[in-house]
């Protein structure tokens, strides 16, 4: 048996990778966030030396590659911050220690599963952030800076997709939006944005608007409010690189939040977006059912949550023909998620 750790920087993973007793059995390799395929090919044995099954371990702070790594089938463990010790503010604790922890602590370590998502029992924690945030949450939407929907007089909705963008399954979606001519609200990850500027200037450049969903997909209870703010800003800073400007909306990963994190958006950070039609395309469960989960669901107003990254989307790009002819044949409008909400400066 091997043991994996993956940590996350600005720039990528590094993996680690050690054996039963705790020797490394190779070099340290360094993927880049475009590159998560092949990390996960990589780690199922297909392309290493030594091969063998091989158990990973990954920090709550890192929410981007645990998709794909369940769905290809490998055993994934996520560590939480109290089995790590001092985190830094930006990045991870080092890969060698989290595989260490993979082989000699695993019976602590919170297994993760495809339906569970990277949160797996983590339900108590999540809930108890949102009830502790409730105060914040009333001042944010007095402001008119938090939403979960738009007015429900108006034929309109806002269809979204979080976690990329992606080097296969954005282009897919986009594809199928100029189709029907229809516009959409990508709410993207930093370390994507940094690592794939083309495609983010691709989004723009259909039309559609684009939303800061943090830079390495965390749990929002686990970090320091200036950890969090670190999260905002280089996810902004990198939109800025990109395309020249800084998204307006802003999606919490999960939709977790506390009100450390929330008092981050009072004074001048981005709206604060959330959804009230989960597609549920994130857990897999076919095409069909997630088209059929929206339908049920939507109406006008809706602010609908689907996913063109951070996992095997292809479930999702083939149901979303069926998503948009659904809405399309109640009349409904698709608009940005800035105008749905009617946030100053969007028609």
């Amino acid at each position: 048996m091997l043991y994996a750790g993956i940590a996350w920087s600005a720039d990528g993973y590094q993996v680690e990778v050690v054996d039963a007793d705790g020797v490394r059995a190779m070099a340290a390799r360094h993927w880049g966030a475009e590159r998560v395929p092949e990390l996960t090919r990589w780690l199922c044995g297909e392309e290493r030396t030594p091969k063998g099954p091989c158990a990973v371990a990954l920090e709550s702070t890192n929410g981007l590659v645990d998709g794909l790594l369940t769905a290809a089938g490998l055993e994934v463990y996520r560590v939480d911050p109290w089995q790590l010790g001092e985190r830094p503010d930006f990045g991870s604790v080092p890969a060698l220690f989290l595989a260490e922890l993979a082989r000699t602590g695993r019976e602590a370590l919170s297994p993760l599963t495809a339906q569970g998502g990277g949160q797996t029992g983590r339900d108590a924690d999540y809930h108890e952030g949102i009830r502790r945030s409730a105060p914040v949450e009333a001042k944010l939407t007095e402001a008119g800076r938090w939403f979960r929907h738009g007015p429900r007089d108006r034929q309109e909705v806002s269809l979204t997709f979080d976690d990329g963008p992606d080097p296969v399954y954005t282009r897919q979606v986009l594809d199928i939006l100029a189709r029907y001519g229809i516009q959409a609200t990508f709410f993207c990850v930093g370390l994507h944005v940094n690592a794939l500027p083309d495609e983010v200037r691709r989004i723009v450049d259909a039309g559609h608007s684009l939303g800061n969903h943090t830079w390495s997909h965390p749990f929002l209870p686990d970090l320091t409010a200036r950890q969090f703010r670190l999260q905002l800003d280089r996810t902004s800073e990198a939109f800025d690189r990109a395309v020249g400007r800084v998204p307006a909306v802003f999606r919490p990963p999960y939709g977790s939040r506390t009100p450390e994190t929330l008092t981050e958006l009072l004074a001048d950070g981005p709206a604060l977006a959330l959804w009230d039609v989960d597609s549920w395309d994130w857990a897999r469960p076919g095409p069909e059912k997630i088209a059929t989960t929206v339908l049920d669901h939507a109406g006008p107003g809706s602010l609908i949550l689907m996913h063109d990254g951070g996992g095997d989307r292809h479930q999702s790009v083939r149901a979303l023909p069926a998503v948009i002819e659904g809405l399309l044949e109640r009349n409904l409008r698709f608009v940005s998620t800035e105008a749905l909400a009617g946030l100053p400066g969007t028609p």
